[in-house]
């Protein structure tokens, strides 16, 4: 795929910005939910759904399609609302997050939405399961690829490790994990709570090929990412490093807005902030 022309990449930041203030619209509806984590990643989603992932709004279960595995699901609202602004179901439906009977829930659902491809909960798990899925392709000669979408601080589960492990020996290079690399977890920073570095020296060690880049730039992203799936032999993982609450000056770099809602005062000036980088965006050249 060709690297990003500068319209493309401007009509993308617009909708990365698009899918931030749907963010924040349903949490402050639901009254729940996690903020700092669906900010940071809207970048890295937009980019997935926009220009990098094979996929059909039309057919969802388009067998060919790429398969996006949420493995950190506490995460949803980013992937609901760039579901949304890419034509999986009205915008409006993000209200609905965390209501009864409403197809958005805290977690994202197998059964409730297309395209989501495995109920998420308990952390750890969504490598595993793409493994699984990832060599299945490779039995049937499928070439689809598999995207996890994992949080740094889920590396602290072991059963991740163990995907690891099999996902290398498997030669699995139909595999790309994304990281969300922000240092933030409830308690307070990963390297605190439980150290992770050197992260990227990890994986290395288990034989994945690794790429490091700056998360919250769509360009170093689709980049990064283009360049580790052409890999061949090998699983790879993208260490996407990211700001904690990213777009909203009050969030960015703060731990404790991991696992909270914005209040109506906080969400408008959220969303004044974004509609101003929003112009910003439109204004450049």
């Amino acid at each position: 795929m060709q690297t990003l022309s500068a319209d493309r990449l401007k009509e993308l930041q617009l909708r990365a910005n698009d899918v931030r203030q749907g963010i924040i619209r349903s949490l402050l509806s639901a009254g729940s939910g996690h903020s700092a984590g669906p900010l940071d990643m809207s970048d890295v989603f937009t980019a997935l759904y926009g220009h990098l992932m094979r996929h059909d709004p039309a057919h969802p279960d388009w067998p060919d399609r790429d398969r996006l595995i949420l493995s950190c699901g506490h995460i949803a609202p980013v992937r609901y609302s760039a579901m949304a602004n890419f034509g999986y179901f009205p915008v409006e439906e993000l209200l609905t997050l965390r209501k009864f009977g409403s197809r958005l829930q805290g977690h994202p659902e197998r059964v409730k939405l297309p395209s989501v491809e495995t109920t998420s909960g308990p952390l750890g798990e969504g490598l595993g399961q793409a493994v699984g899925m990832a060599l299945g392709a490779k039995m049937d000669a499928k070439d689809f690829r598999l995207w996890v979408v994992a949080s740094d601080a889920e590396h602290q589960c072991g059963l991740h490790w163990e995907a690891v492990l099999t996902a290398a020996k498997f030669k699995l290079d139909n595999v790309t994990v994304i990281v969300d690399r922000n240092f933030i977890q409830i308690d307070g920073s990963t390297e605190d709570v439980m150290p992770l570095e050197p992260f990227a020296q990890k994986y290395r060690s288990f034989n994945w090929e690794v790429f490091e880049c700056d998360g919250n730039d769509i360009a170093s992203f689709v980049e990064t990412a283009e360049r580790a799936r052409r890999t061949v032999g090998k699983p790879q993982v993208i260490v996407a490093l990211t700001v904690p609450g990213k777009g909203v000056s009050y969030m960015e770099g703060d731990y404790t807005w991991h696992g909270k809602p914005p209040n109506g005062q906080q969400a408008d000036e959220a969303l004044r902030e974004l509609s101003a980088e929003r112009e910003s965006i439109l204004a450049r050249g």
